[in-house]
């Protein structure tokens, strides 16, 4: 870059230490597509916190409500999910608030998931005929 342009400067302190650029809004508008996803990238590096939440879906409460309508098993529902991973428990996720356990998929086959609110571990609450098996799957980020 050249050291002196009406569409580029470079930004430095009194002791030489670089404190940012300026870009131009004609510069900007010729290379922000090219430019943005990097920029946005390495932002998302130097600080987490501005990366957006990604958008939560709502709970499959009709799902868990058809599950019960057709329950043929032995022993009855259960409400309350616990936390492997950090120990988090409720006796009824229906009736907290806040959630400590989000719904997160319900189904016929008796295969009903929760999402942790505290460390997102995932739990599955697998139902057969005559028993319950509970399993805790920690979270993995996938970016």
């Amino acid at each position: 870059m050249p050291p002196i342009s009406p569409h580029f400067l470079e930004l430095f302190d009194v002791a030489g230490t670089p404190r940012g650029v300026h870009i131009s809004p004609e510069l900007w508008a010729l290379c922000h597509e090219a430019v943005l996803p990097a920029l946005t990238k390495a932002l998302y590096q130097l600080d987490p916190s501005s990366r957006p939440e990604p958008e939560v879906r709502p709970e499959p409460v009709a799902e868990w409500e058809q599950l019960l309508a057709y329950w043929d098993f032995t022993y009855p529902p259960a409400y309350d999910v616990h936390c492997d991973c950090c120990g988090a428990k409720t006796a009824d996720w229906r009736a907290d608030d806040p959630r400590k356990f989000r719904l997160r998929n319900a189904n016929l086959g008796g295969l009903v998931t929760f999402q942790c609110a505290g460390c997102k571990a995932l739990v599955l609450k697998k139902h057969f005929k005559k028993h319950l098996t509970v399993e805790c799957k920690p979270y993995v980020d996938k970016a």
